[in-house]
């Protein structure tokens, strides 16, 4: 089964996901399978991260915000401002694909972990995420 979700980020920083795509597992019917979360976007990404303490996140964009800093003077790719290319920085070094076990109707996954939308654009954006939810 193939589904959309849309999600209207507020901005730069981490948007769980994990019980949007729960829910579409669920919706499939699928028992036994894989589900593949695809995001189509270069300016964010997607991330398997820790999601019972908040300040796991913080360090993850405190990172981030030491490691492609908004503004650096080598950046070509301005077009958009100075978050246009620490944004594609980011991007490309995470991912924009996670693919899931589908066990017992419901994606596999450890005790802490969630699945993240990591909106790296500081404005607020409309982001599409593609699911391919298959029986298996």
């Amino acid at each position: 089964m193939r589904s959309q979700i849309t999600l209207n980020t507020r901005g730069r920083g981490l948007h769980e996901v994990t019980d949007m795509v729960r829910d579409e597992v669920r919706r499939s019917g699928v028992h036994e399978g894989l589900c593949c979360v695809y995001l189509r976007h270069t300016s964010a990404s997607l991330v398997i991260q820790e999601n019972a303490d908040p300040s796991a996140a913080r360090d993850l964009e405190a990172w981030f915000n030491r490691a492609a800093p908004d503004g650096d003077p080598s950046h070509t790719h301005t077009a958009e401002g100075p978050d246009d290319m620490p944004s594609h920085i980011r991007a490309a070094i995470t991912r924009t694909s996670e693919t899931f076990i589908v066990a017992d109707g419901d994606i596999v996954r450890g005790t802490w972990q969630g699945l993240f939308l990591f909106e790296h654009r500081h404005a607020p954006h409309v982001r599409k995420l593609d699911l391919m939810i298959t029986e298996g």
